[in-house]
C-alpha cells in the first residue's frame, strides 16, 4: 500500500497528520510504504492535484471521499475540522484501500 503525505513548508498541521496516519496504520497492522512529498508552489500544486496541506492518498486515492473528484489545486492549508484530518476518515480509506480481511 502506498500512503502519500503531501504538504508545504510551514504547514503547522503536517507533522500532527503524518504522525496520525502512521498511528492509524500501526493500529490497523498494515504495511505500507508512507512518503511525505513538499509542494513548493502553485505550479506544483497543480500538476499533482494538490487539494491543500495536508493532502492524505492512498493508493492515489484522496482520503476524503468528498474530494476526490475534486478539479484545480489550492497551495493553502487544507480544512478538516480541528485542523488534522479525522482518525476514522483515514482509518476508513485504509481499510477501503487494504481490501477485505482474511
Amino acid at each position: 500500500m502506498r500512503v502519500e503525505i503531501f504538504y508545504f513548508e510551514g504547514c503547522p498541521n503536517h507533522k500532527l497528520a503524518s504522525e496520525l496516519v502512521r498511528r492509524v496504520i500501526r493500529e490497523e497492522g498494515i504495511v505500507a510504504d508512507v512518503n511525505e512529498i513538499e509542494v513548493s508552489g502553485d505550479a506544483a500544486a497543480k500538476e499533482v492535484g494538490f487539494l491543500g496541506a495536508p493532502t492524505i492518498r492512498i493508493n492515489a486515492i484522496d482520503i476524503e471521499p468528498a474530494s476526490r473528484d475534486a478539479k484545480g489545486s489550492y497551495f493553502a492549508c487544507r480544512c478538516y475540522p480541528g485542523g488534522l484530518p479525522p482518525t476514522e476518515m483515514i482509518r476508513a480509506a485504509l481499510r477501503e484501500a487494504h481490501g477485505p480481511r482474511v
